[in-house]
């Protein structure tokens, strides 16, 4: 409004300045109460909401990450249903088909042998403790995904004393990338320690012994046994149980039927390595999804009906 007056009085700004200077002295003490408060309340009300905007704009990462991790785990998953779902079928089958003779098993067994003399697993290990280690670990995994988890592990601690010492967290840390890895990483823990107080930090090798041991079920105390020291135990995987029903050479609805009727079924020359040949055959020639029936050696021999041709 001042511009646009039109007063020619010189006295009139002066008059107005000086105005102004008083009403802005007379009003400066009046404002501070009247503004701190104001201010004070606002910034009492931002602080919380910049406190929990922070996982807001985190939120997406988050989800990501865990969206990830699900997709990684159905992904993993993927191969135990689809062996399972095989299993099952080939269990079913196994108990429809005429029983292997005494000939050929053994004609299969020597064709195993002649291929592969010195059959070997694919776990890594170093000894004793390690492989029972690697076995424990490879519940529900691949052996190349333990291979991969354990290299580090085995770095941090190859001995009982060694790993009870890195602790069940640390031993987890290593072993992530498995599934069930926590519950791993506690029997591990565990085993070891066990291993220190009843056997002087020593694998031993008897069944009984091994199978009270955290995380140890009779396929990994048979594997310890077979691999370790030497004794013709038969380790029945998800691969092996494939093999037998599938085959016909071992029908059997549990793991524990198909190891009986292989122990039975299998000369005692060839024992030591059968765990091993029928491992390998179902997991790179009998496999759950497509069998490779023209790459099989035993195919004249298998009662499996659905053989896949070239």
């Amino acid at each position: 409004m001042a511009r646009k007056t039109t007063n020619t009085n010189t006295d009139a700004p002066a008059r107005r300045i000086t105005a102004a200077r008083s009403v802005s002295k007379t009003a400066a003490p009046k404002m501070p109460p009247k503004t701190a408060a104001p201010k004070t309340a606002a910034a009492s009300k931002i602080a919380p909401a910049s406190k929990t905007a922070s996982p807001s704009r985190k939120a997406p990462a988050s989800k990501g990450a865990a969206a990830r991790l699900a997709a990684e785990a159905v992904e993993a998953s993927a191969p135990v249903r689809r062996r399972a779902v095989a299993n099952a079928a080939a269990a079913e089958h196994g108990r429809t088909v005429a029983a292997w003779s005494a000939a050929e098993v053994v004609e299969a067994f020597t064709r195993f042998a002649r291929r592969d003399p010195e059959p070997q697993g694919e776990l890594d290990h170093s000894d004793a403790y390690t492989l029972l280690v690697a076995v424990v670990l490879s519940a529900q995994a691949t052996d190349v995904g333990v291979n991969k988890a354990t290299r580090g592990l085995f770095a941090a601690a190859s001995t009982p004393s060694a790993m009870v010492a890195l602790g069940e967290e640390e031993v987890a840390r290593h072993i992530r990338t498995l599934g069930l890895y926590k519950g791993k990483a506690k029997n591990v823990v565990d085993l070891s320690r066990l291993l220190l107080e009843r056997h002087g930090g020593q694998v031993p090798a008897d069944r009984a012994a091994l199978e009270a041991l955290p995380g140890v079920g009779r396929k990994t105390a048979n594997v310890v046994l077979n691999i370790a020291f030497g004794i013709p135990t038969i380790a029945v995987d998800t691969h092996l149980f494939r093999v037998a029903n599938r085959t016909g050479l071992a029908p059997g609805a549990t793991p524990l039927e198909v190891e009986t009727g292989l122990e039975a079924k299998i000369p005692d020359r060839f024992k030591l390595h059968a765990h091993h040949w029928l491992i390998l055959h179902g997991r790179y020639v009998c496999k759950a999804r497509l069998p490779d029936c023209p790459a099989c050696i035993i195919s004249d021999l298998c009662r499996w009906s659905g053989k896949t041709t070239l």
